[in-house]
C-alpha cells in the first residue's frame, strides 16, 4: 500500500468540499440552535387541538414512520428522508410549517430553519398536543 501525502506542487487545485460527502460524514452536524420567532406563524392551522395520531401514515404513500404533519392544513406526510411527500405538500401548497411526528420538533420551510415550540406561544400548544399524543403523558416545563 503506498503513503499517499499532499501535492507538493506549486500549481495543485485547492480541495473542494464536496456537500454531500460532508453530510454523510456528519461534517458541521452537532447543536442546532432553533428559531425563537417567525414570520409564518400566521398560516397556522385555527383548529390544531385536534391532532391526528403519531402513528398517522402518510397520506400519499402510507409510510408508517418519519412523518410529519402540516401546521397549515392537518395532512400527515412522510419526510425528506423517505419520499418526500412533505417537502413536495410544501412547494405544491406554500404550507411552511410542519412537525416532525419523530421528534416533535417544528420546521418552517420558508425560513428554512427549526422553530422553538415550546418558546414560541403560538406552537406551545400543538407541541404539547402532539406530545400527550405520543408519550401519554404533559412534557415537562420548558426551561428558560
Amino acid at each position: 500500500m503506498s503513503n499517499v501525502g499532499p501535492s507538493s506542487s506549486s500549481s495543485s487545485q485547492p480541495e473542494v468540499a464536496d456537500e454531500t460527502q460532508d453530510w454523510i460524514l456528519g461534517a458541521g452536524s452537532g447543536w442546532v440552535e432553533a428559531r425563537t420567532s417567525c414570520d409564518h406563524l400566521n398560516s397556522l392551522s385555527p383548529d390544531l387541538a385536534r391532532l391526528p395520531n403519531p402513528d398517522t401514515p402518510c397520506s400519499r404513500c402510507e409510510n408508517p414512520v418519519e412523518n410529519w404533519l402540516c401546521l397549515c392544513c392537518k395532512e400527515v406526510l412522510c419526510s425528506r428522508f423517505v419520499n418526500r411527500h412533505m417537502l413536495m405538500h410544501h412547494q405544491q401548497t406554500a404550507h411552511c410549517l410542519a412537525l416532525s411526528y419523530s421528534d416533535l420538533s417544528v420546521w418552517c420551510f420558508c425560513c428554512e430553519a427549526y422553530l422553538d415550540a415550546q418558546i414560541i406561544l403560538q406552537l406551545r400548544p400543538v407541541h404539547q398536543a402532539a406530545y400527550i399524543l405520543k408519550f401519554g403523558e404533559a412534557p415537562p416545563l420548558p426551561q428558560l
